[in-house]
This record gives C-alpha cells, structure tokens and sequence, in this order.
C-alpha cells in the first residue's frame, strides 16, 4: 500500500513523529488505497522554515524565470494528465469523464490563466507627481485546500502564489490526498527550488492551526467549510496576517416564467447534482416564478429520473458516490430534516440507489414546496439534493435569493436579457451566471457575507499574493 509522507525542501520526508496514520479510502468501493503518515506542528514548522529559507532568493528571480518554472510544472502535468484522472477518480470518486473533462483540466487551466494574467499586469506603475508603486510577493504562504474539487483548489492558489515570488506550504485535505501527492510528484520533477512548495499532510485542528497560527506565515489561503474558515480567521489574527477565504454556499437560481423552461429547469436540476452536488456553488435553491412552478416540478422530476448513479471508473455522465460515510451520513440526515419539517419529496430520499449496497451513493433527490426557513434551504447540504421554492413578483425572487447567510453564487433565467443583467446587480453573490453561461479561468471567483473574502482566478487570484509598495520620491529631479 502506497504511504503518503510529506514534501519539505525538495525531499520527500516523514514525519518528525512517527505513528500516526490516516486511510485514504475509495468511496465507490469502501476499500482502503493508500496511508498517509500524518504530520504535526513540528512538521508544519519544518516546512515554514524551508520555505522562509527559500523565499528571498526566489521572490528575486526576474518574473520570466519564476514563470518558466510554471511552464515547466505544466509540461509535467500534461505529460501525466492520466495519473491525475485516475487519482481524483479513486480518492473522492468522481466519474471519470467528469475527472477527465473538468476536474483534472483545473489544473492546466488555472496555470496556463495564470502565466497569462502575469505577463500582462503592470508590476511597477508610476502614480501621482513622484511616486512607483510597485507589487511584491507577501511572502510565506499557507495554502489550505478541500477535498470536492482538489485540484481546482489546489493549482488556483499555487499557480498565482509561485507566479508572485511566493513561497508556500500546502496542506491538502486528509480526505483527498492523493492528487495533491501528485502534484507534489509534478513540482518535484519541474525542477522547482527546494523550499519554494513544501507539503504536509494533516488534520485542519493540528497541521491547519499550526500554519494559520505560525508567526513566520504571512498569508493564509483557505477553501473549506464556513465553521473551519471562522477557525482559521481568529487563528490568524494574532499575527495580523492576510487571510483570503473561499467557504460555503447555497446558491439561488431565480426561473422567471418567461424563460426557456424545459431548457432552464433540466440544466438547472444537471447542475445541481454535477459531481454529486458537491460543488459549494451548485445552484440548489431553485426560486421558479408561481405561474410556472407546477409545470417546472414536473420538468425537475423527469430530469432527475433520468440522472443515472454509476461506477465511477466507468465512462459516462452518471454520478458516482459522495467523497466519505460521514459526508453520507450528512445527507441522510438532511433530507430526513426535510421530509419532517414539510418539504414534499418527489424524487429520491434516504437510503442507497438499487443495486449500489457497497460505496457512499445516494438517490439524487428533490424537494417542491420548500420554504426558504427550512433548515434543507439555509443548510449547505453537499450532496445531490435540490429545493424548489415558489416566488410571486421579481422583488420576491431577489428577497428569497439573498436571505441567506451565504453569497457565493446565483443563477438567471430569463430570455430577457435586460431584466437578467438588472437581476443580476442586486443579487449579493460573487459570480452571477445568466442562463447556463458558466464561468472561465480568468473570471474572479469568490464570495459574499460568509461565502468568504477575497478573489480567486486569473488576474484577481494573483494580486491576492502581492502587496503594494509606494516608493514616493523615486521620479523626484
């Protein structure tokens, strides 16, 4: 069995303490894969240090040498595309067209965004009578990423940390470890600076507040959970650091009833079990317009029957089963809640689909007639599980849509294009998409209230790792 360690100053090490262990399980077979020797803050400071050590020599390189090694890294990861699709595939169980067509792709996309939004930002910029104000690296960086998309998380905060002159350690969830492993494996063989990416395996309660709290750690990076990113806020606090967020979500898709109903709703319901609704911007809270609600019930349940659960090695767009029991358990529970707090079922419910005894599946599943003060419309359920709400005016939709304490993501549908753009701007979300427009790496993504802080992606991922220095006299005569 292959055992996890830890990738500190170009080597690959174990832990300071030995004897303590973590399986990685497959969530389609429930079979162990892997190990991880699992770190703790004597680790975390092990790599703090290699990569402080680091860092002032590579936040000197010239920006086309740091870039080289993302090109380099790049080539490696094309090279292994295959390793990377059969690792996301076996640790959280997404279906391999999905691994293969998104998943995976994140990786390539996010550093190829990224090269191109360096090479086009005005590092140094002349402003006012004297003054150069110019961008430079934070510093040390530590990069906290999930285990629902884990490369997405993983290259968008690394590709633009290195891009930047940073230096960084990354702790990728204990539940998804082996993509990060992997990449470790792509950095290794990119030849990038030793001590410039470290990672180190762990639990959030140990290896995550070791980094967040760390002194030499001058930016914290985190997607997770909104309780966790809490966490790790009041950890970094003491030491005044930056920390950008990316947490939870309950997204509202507003159906107005002069949009392309058949069209909106069955790729409003696709979306929402896309990769077995754990997505935290998964448009779960359906807000249909009250002349249309029924016929749309009627869409969302003959879409719904038609989402197929599958063997995640398998080709094909069927779901595959959520990341772990606990994430499982979760979503039984949920839609128990649903059921007696009123909600009408009409598709799905408790239990595992036919025929998939072994493995975390669950029944894509549909509530109609949800209220949005039910726990199964305010909760970020995470799983394959979506709520049709009633709305009579557009200022009801807007109302319903931004009485949540999340503002991650929000959906139109509308063949009015004016009245989408209108929408749009008075919902309090961090990306809007207008009938099934989707979103592309260059794209700022991020979130409102406790959705989180900060921006990811392209040009406004990259200017998270940098500060702004005024140089005031330097054009003086």
């Amino acid at each position: 069995m292959q055992q996890l360690k830890h990738y500190i100053h170009g080597q690959w090490v174990a832990p300071v303490i030995a004897g303590s262990t973590f399986a990685v399980v497959n969530p389609a077979t429930e079979a162990v894969v892997a190990e991880i020797l699992m770190g703790s803050a004597a680790d975390a400071d092990r790599a703090v240090a290699a990569a402080r050590a680091a860092f002032p020599a590579y936040a000197a390189l010239p920006l086309n040498e740091r870039l080289d090694g993302l090109r380099r890294l790049l080539a490696v990861f094309e090279r292994r595309y295959a390793e990377m699709v059969a690792a996301i595939t076996t640790e959280m169980g997404a279906p391999f067209d999905l691994s293969a067509d998104s998943q995976a792709a994140c990786g390539p996309g996010h550093i190829r965004s990224t090269i191109e939004a360096a090479l086009a930002l005005d590092w140094e910029v002349r402003t006012g009578a004297t003054a150069n104000v110019v961008r430079e690296p934070i510093g040390v960086c530590a990069l906290i990423t999930p285990w629902n998309w884990p490369m997405n998380q993983l290259a968008a905060k690394v590709a633009p940390a290195l891009a930047a002159g940073c230096t960084v350690v990354l702790k990728p969830s204990e539940q998804s470890p082996l993509s990060a492993q992997l990449f470790a494996e792509f950095i290794d063989e990119a030849g990038l600076p030793p001590g410039v990416f470290n990672l180190v395996h762990g639990t959030g309660p140990v290896v995550g507040t070791a980094l967040s709290t760390h002194a030499e750690v001058d930016m914290v990076s985190f997607t997770g959970s909104t309780r966790a990113g809490i966490t790790v806020a009041k950890n970094a606090a003491d030491t005044v650091k930056r920390v950008a967020q990316e947490l939870g979500g309950k997204s509202a898709n507003l159906v107005f009833a002069d949009a392309d109903l058949e069209a909106a709703v069955a790729r409003g319901v696709r979306h929402c079990f896309s990769n077995t609704g754990q997505s935290c911007n998964a448009p779960t809270r359906m807000l249909v317009e009250a002349s249309v609600y029924d016929r749309a019930v009627e869409i969302a349940v003959a879409t719904g029957r038609q989402v197929q659960v599958g063997d995640p090695q398998l080709r094909g767009e069927h779901l595959g089963p959520v990341a772990s029991k606990m994430q499982f358990d979760k979503i039984q529970r949920c839609i128990d809640a649903g059921v007696a707090e009123g909600a009408r079922l009409v598709l799905g419910g408790t239990g595992k689909p036919a025929g998939f005894e072994t493995g975390y599946f669950v029944k894509p599943t549909i509530f109609a007639d949800v209220t949005n003060t039910m726990s199964i419309a305010r909760d970020e359920i995470f799983g394959p599980v979506l709520c049709l709400l009633r709305f009579e005016t557009l200022e009801e939709a807007i109302a319903i849509a931004n009485d949540s304490p999340f503002g991650l993501g929000a959906y139109v549908q509308t063949r009015d294009l004016d009245k989408a753009r209108a929408v749009a701007r008075l919902l309090r979300a961090g990306s809007v998409y207008l009938n099934g427009n989707g979103q592309d790496y260059e794209s700022p993504f991020g979130g409102y209230k406790q959705s989180g802080n900060g921006r990811e992606w392209g040009k406004h991922g990259l200017l998270e790792y940098l500060e702004l220095k005024a140089i005031n006299g330097f054009y003086a005569t």
